[in-house]
């Protein structure tokens, strides 16, 4: 049975069947219904990536919180309490906060980075090589993760970025497992040619 057909019959009968809001999907999301969590992210996805593109405005960075957000509402959806708000607010709310975290985060690491350029002008060429190499390498993976189709960059993102296994990455996005595994493959090749990696 297709995963939205299965989303269909797991809303209760009198939430109505058309369309569901995100309270009730999000309802679903927190008793662990994948199928609901697929169209919670249909329903919310163009909000969140819009409010967090506006905040972060950097595309690879918005595109890396935009998954850490999905995941966090995915493990986080029984904290939601309906007596307090809308789902779409309490989403909005957490897609914010993390949005803001990362451009603190992005000052923080720029300003420690201005702070030891001035307490130490002398640095050895090598050191100041090697950082610039690193941050060369670091904006060559995202461009190139834009090569990606968004499936191949989700799994590519979910397993090196996040740390999760195959078999999670699988479970998160509602996959076969050998089908993440050959996005995954193809995605890694993709990225290796377009980096310009040999071997």
């Amino acid at each position: 049975m297709p995963k939205r057909e299965r989303a269909l019959q797991s809303i209760p009968p009198d939430v109505g069947l058309d369309e569901p809001t995100a309270d009730d999907l999000l309802g679903l999301v927190a008793r662990g219904d994948e199928a609901a969590f697929e169209r919670l992210y249909d329903v919310v996805s163009g909000s969140v990536f819009g409010l967090i593109r506006r905040v972060v405005r950097d595309q690879a960075q918005s595109e890396e919180v935009f998954q850490e957000v999905m995941l966090e509402v995915w493990r986080t959806a029984t904290r939601f309490d309906p007596g307090r708000g809308k789902a779409m607010t309490w989403i909005l709310t957490l897609t914010h906060r993390r949005a803001v975290d990362r451009v603190r985060s992005a000052q923080a690491a720029s300003h420690r980075e201005e702070h030891v350029a001035r307490l130490d002008p002398h640095r050895p060429f090598d050191e100041v090589s090697e950082q610039v190499s690193g941050l060369l390498e670091q904006r060559q993976v995202r461009r190139c993760l834009g090569f990606l189709t968004g499936l191949q960059r989700e799994s590519v993102l979910l397993a090196y970025y996040q740390g999760y296994s195959y078999p999670e990455v699988a479970s998160l996005l509602g996959l076969p497992l050998g089908t993440v595994k050959t996005r995954m493959r193809d995605g890694l090749i993709r990225l290796r040619d377009c980096m310009g990696v040999t071997g």
